[in-house]
């Protein structure tokens, strides 16, 4: 996780350790703000702190009135503007400003649902956190929220004072072939957030010398992709050209709820790819899921172009939803 991503079970942990602390999210910005709305700090009652609301401008005063509010067992709301000096020195090239509320676990985040939400968050289950700002009500909800989820936005729901927090599973991207393409998409997946996992049954192929530092599963794709499970916020890319080590991952994936599933192959590879699915059972629509040929259209030539190209296209999918 990244240190964002692990702010409520660091501020958790603090809690229990006895020293206190608070979660400061961002609940709103207006021009170029150094961080998206649901980013989030948690500062500890020793001044610890994990994460970021600013990129580094305002972090000492959003710690000081955190501080202020752990003593107080209240929350509070920041409204902070972002100088053009102050934005250029976090690599702006223009101010902004930000709003954050600033919560004290246990005297204002109930303690309960911090721990339901790092529970949820460790099954990798989408969840939302709602504060009513106005009324001051807290919940958590897996349900009602579906394009902000997918969309992995935060944000006030429309004309209220209801402010959703949006907590995604971390993205995820498994790959089925240890190819060339594969060398250059897991670093580039990594440097965009995922974590990625390389699947390919070949010994020969998926090497700590070809691939350093990376997991591979040397299980057959079919079982290595249900064992990993495929959820709302997993991609899959196939590569091997090989149907008989695509198409049985292909058809776990037409049967979940992944977000992306990608298969490399020239359009006439994709069109008997279609029909064997066709003949397996497989409906025109679950087969339209299929991104093939994969990856957006740059003219990509090399094998990192075309990892390029992939990625792009599994962000678009990602944000944009096609």
């Amino acid at each position: 996780m990244t240190p964002i991503e692990s702010c409520p079970e660091t501020a958790l942990a603090w809690h229990r350790k006895g020293t206190g602390a608070v979660l400061a999210t961002v609940i709103e910005t207006w021009g170029s703000a150094p961080r998206r709305v649901g980013s989030q700090l948690a500062i500890s009652g020793d001044g610890e702190i994990e994460g970021s609301v600013s990129g580094g401008c305002v972090e000492g005063a959003v710690i000081v009135e955190a501080l202020e509010a752990l003593e107080e067992g209240a929350s509070r709301v920041l409204e902070f503007g972002v100088s053009d000096d102050d934005a250029f020195a976090v690599g702006l090239a223009c101010g902004g400003t930000i709003r954050v509320l600033v919560e004290p676990v246990g005297a204002v985040f109930p303690l309960d649902l911090l721990e339901r939400l790092v529970e949820l968050r460790a099954a990798r289950r989408p969840v939302a956190y709602v504060v009513d700002l106005e009324s001051g009500q807290r919940s958590l909800s897996q349900d009602g929220h579906d394009a902000a989820f997918r969309m992995d936005r935060s944000g006030f729901e429309p004309e209220s004072t209801t402010f959703v927090a949006i907590h995604n599973p971390p993205l995820r991207l498994i790959v089925v072939g240890a190819v060339h393409i594969a060398q250059g998409l897991l670093p580039m997946a990594r440097i965009a957030g995922y974590d990625p996992v390389l699947i390919d049954p070949r010994d020969a192929f998926g090497t700590e010398t070809r691939f350093p530092g990376e997991t591979i599963l040397h299980d057959w794709p079919d079982e290595a992709v249900s064992k990993l499970g495929l959820d709302t916020r997993t991609a899959l890319v196939l590569l091997t050209h090989d149907p008989k080590l695509d198409d049985p991952a292909l058809e776990q994936a037409l049967r979940s709820t992944c977000f992306y599933i990608g298969a490399l192959g020239s359009t006439r590879t994709h069109a008997k790819r279609v029909a064997r699915l066709r003949d397996a059972g497989f409906t025109d629509a679950e087969i339209g899921r299929i991104h093939g040929p994969i990856g957006l259209d740059i003219g990509a030539a090399s094998p990192a172009e075309i990892a390029v190209s992939i990625l792009a296209e599994m962000t678009r999918v990602l944000r944009c939803g096609s």
